[in-house]
């Protein structure tokens, strides 16, 4: 081929004119195997080069589920946030308006249903404009090209090159785009391709497929668009923000008549619809959608529920899988949490702790028996503003970001269940000397005499008789009443227990003398969630925030059944209960609490006043409020002296500052609540009342389950776990052998899969600090 006819012409306008002849060639060489270039030679390129360039390109379009926004669902159904990358709910064609499907096909690719993968004329017609123009200044791409890029763009998930390489203005990304055109139209039908392209296009305002688009901009779903709506949206695919109605009103306007023009031309809609609805303003009736747990009403139980879905293996292999899942799923997320019992929270929480205050009020609420968490606040709301933050203070620091507080006096009642746990009587008395004398070594780990020659000399903040029984040193708070009892029970059993009842983040460094005085960094769930097992008779669970997990098409991906084990004897949690009681009756110290239903609680007040507890519950709620002083940086601080609520602090405690959150939000909550008591326990002794759980290990489930049934417990099946057990026998129970139940107390078995865990090697065992310290009540 001769070159005579470039000479004089400046290189931009070669490789333009070159372009040209190489997107003709293609658009007229299309063959089965590829796309073949007629000519050779020309500047160096050859026939073959660029037919084998072409031929590397990939024969398939990968077509990923499209991004679309995940609902989360309070326990009644209500959308209580809804989280996304891309603002998009898929539709199937048959539930979009047939006007807004002849809208988008006539203004964009009106010979849609007659041409294949390419519309030569429109791109034949594209090109000499673009040519004639030195540049490209009209489209001619396809409805299916057009998919074909918007699916690149959507797929690259962020990458700016990817992005950039989808989006270019070449002749080479067109012979892209025409390639999976190909392949898209010998896969798919001609209506499963508009369909996903009505699905897949951005229209503007955070708003992609067609149905996100109804809504945003009229408040209807796509089924229901008339031509006016129609005639707007399908304007705006072209340059979404040049016509943006809500910014440009004028220029959508233009481009809406322009489509309505379009649509009577073909003779889509009579010229007399389109003039009429030419005349017509926008009529826009926006609807706003607002992205993540910021804009919900329960914004940290919604921040909790990603972040507990985030530690699910079974949602992804990896943190930025299960990421993409719940922001980009399609998800139905259906939660625990009441928004009656989130609000009396929140109400309560706000008017105790202002969110400018250097200190941060939290209250968690927790249903015994399910885990269910019913409702989390905390007086300083998400975000980033002055008085506000990131950090939720009334979960676990793996759920939340935050340290947790110390609890002071709340963890007695973890002694004071293992006492009873040990047969020791509600009305045996113990000294209370203020202050006390207890040398170290005379406490018992799980490993033997705690190993300090020094001496512990804790005193006591509230007044009592010189030797209180169980009822007394518990409703007094009697610091050093609970050391002898302590001393009593040893250190490992109240340690266990605490984290059977889900304080799991303690450690054995926590082992300490101090422990029943509160040791260790807990958050409000976790407080609630171990007292909960009190109030469901010794029956702890774990707590649950979500239910089930549905995918776009409402199939269930996942149900979280409740997880409950038997940790505490009934007889043991309701003599527990009956002591509690006198903490918020007549005469305790949080009796103005009184919600007017049964219940029950323990304050609790740490060192310095740094941080204030009440943790109480009724037969079907608990609940644990927290107030703790924090300086600027959010570092824990005395609330001595600080304005909280209104209010300077020359004193704190439980009861008076954290006591009136929790009682505000169970005054609010008890009329919903179903009028049930406490279990009051036989006698003040309890021995007698337990039987001893059996060694069921090696035995088949049939066998165990009738031997424990025997004894008067219910039996409940775990599943199958790793164990060198033969298969399909149990590997253990728990409650293990050994444990004391009462009759219908429930034994849960586990079932070998007769393969051994893999045992890790055993970390150095850590000793912490003496416990030097002295709790509050």
């Amino acid at each position: 081929m001769s070159r005579t006819r470039f000479d004089g012409l400046p290189p931009r306008k070669v490789a333009s004119h070159l372009g040209v002849m190489l997107i003709v060639a293609a658009v007229l060489g299309v063959v089965v195997s590829g796309l073949a270039i007629p000519f050779a030679g020309v500047l160096g390129f050859s026939a073959r080069n660029v037919s084998e360039s072409v031929d590397d390109l990939p024969q398939e379009l990968e077509t990923e589920q499209l991004p679309q926004r995940t609902e989360v669902k309070d326990a009644e159904g209500k959308t209580i946030a809804t989280l996304y990358d891309q603002n998009r709910v898929n539709v199937p064609l048959r539930q979009i308006s047939r006007t807004m499907v002849e809208a988008m096909v006539a203004i964009e690719d009106y010979r849609f249903y007659q041409h294949g993968a390419l519309d030569l004329k429109g791109t034949m017609r594209a090109l000499f404009t673009n040519q004639a123009a030195g540049g490209v200044t009209q489209g001619g791409s396809s409805i299916t090209q057009q998919l074909v890029k918007l699916t690149l763009i959507t797929q690259a998930k962020g990458d700016k090159e990817a992005i950039q390489a989808a989006k270019e203005d070449s002749y080479g990304r067109k012979l892209r785009e025409l390639r999976y055109a190909i392949a898209l139209e010998k896969r798919h039908s001609k209506d499963w391709i508009l369909e996903r392209y009505l699905n897949t296009a951005y229209f503007g305002d955070g708003a992609y497929g067609v149905q996100a688009a109804a809504q945003h901009f009229f408040s209807v779903d796509a089924k229901d668009l008339n031509l006016r709506q129609s005639a707007l949206l399908a304007g705006l695919v072209q340059s979404p923000e040049a016509y943006n109605p809500t910014k440009n009103k004028a220029q959508a306007t233009v481009r809406r008549n322009i489509v309505l023009d379009r649509m009577a031309q073909l003779n889509v809609v009579p010229k007399a619809d389109a003039d009429k609805a030419k005349d017509r303003k926008l009529g826009l009736r926006l609807q706003e959608q607002p992205n993540g747990c910021v804009n919900s009403e329960a914004q940290f139980f919604c921040d909790y529920v990603v972040r507990w879905l985030m530690t699910d293996p079974a949602l992804g292999a990896n943190p930025e899988e299960r990421r993409q899942l719940i922001f980009n799923g399609g998800l139905t997320i259906k939660t625990t949490v009441d928004l009656r019992y989130q609000k009396a929270a929140n109400d309560s929480v706000s008017s105790q702790v202002y969110k400018d205050d250097l200190a941060v009020g939290g209250l968690a609420l927790i249903e015994p028996g399910t885990g269910n968490v019913k409702g989390l606040a905390q007086s300083r709301p998400m975000g980033k503003k002055k008085g506000e933050t990131f950090l939720n203070y009334t979960v676990p620091t793996q759920y939340g970001d935050a340290a947790g507080f110390q609890p002071g006096s709340t963890f007695k009642a973890f002694v004071l269940a293992a006492a009873i746990n040990q047969d020791i009587p509600l009305t045996q008395r113990f000294p209370a000397p203020n202050p006390g004398r207890f040398p170290l070594n005379e406490f018992e780990t799980c490993d033997g005499p705690y190993q300090s020659s020094e001496v512990w000399e804790p005193k006591n903040s509230t007044s009592s008789s010189s030797s209180p029984d169980l009822y007394e040193g518990t409703q007094k708070s009697v610091n050093t009443f609970f050391v002898n009892l302590e001393k009593a029970t040893g250190l490992c059993e109240p340690w266990k227990l605490a984290r059977e009842m889900g304080i799991t983040e303690l450690t054995e460094a926590n082992m300490i003398p101090s422990f029943t005085l509160g040791v260790a960094d807990v958050s409000p769930l976790e407080m609630a969630e171990a007292y909960a097992t009190f109030a469901g008779e010794g029956l702890h669970c774990d707590a649950r925030p979500v239910t089930e997990i549905a995918d776009s098409q409402g199939n269930v991906l996942k149900k979280y059944e409740k997880n409950c084990t038997q940790v505490l004897a009934s007889p043991v949690a309701n003599a527990v209960n009956d002591v509690l009681r006198g903490v918020v009756s007549s005469g305790g110290f949080a009796a103005a609490q009184y919600p007017g239903q049964p219940a029950a609680g323990k304050t609790g007040t740490t060192n310095g006043n740094n941080s204030v507890w009440f943790v109480g519950y009724t037969p079907n709620l608990a609940g644990a409020a927290m107030v703790a002083g924090v300086n600027g940086q959010g570092h824990p601080e005395s609330l001595d002296g600080k304005s909280v609520g209104g209010r300077t602090l020359y004193a704190s405690s439980g009861s008076t500052t954290a006591g009136p959150i929790w009682g505000d939000a169970f005054k609010a909550i008890a009329p919903l609540l179903e009028d049930l008591d406490f279990t009051r326990p036989s006698t003040t002794d309890i021995r007698g009342l337990l039987v001893t759980v059996p060694a069921v290990s090696g035995k088949s489930y049939d066998d165990a389950k009738s031997m424990l049934e025997g004894l008067g417990f219910t039996v409940a099946n775990g599943g199958t776990v790793d164990s060198a057990v033969g298969q399909g026998l149990v590997a253990w129970s728990a409650p293990g052998t050994g444990a004391r139940l009462a009759a219908g107390d429930t034994v849960t078995l586990f079932i070998s899969d007769g393969t051994p865990k893999v045992k890790k090697g055993k970390k150095n065992k850590g000793r912490g600090n003496n416990g030097n310290g002295n709790g509050q009540g």
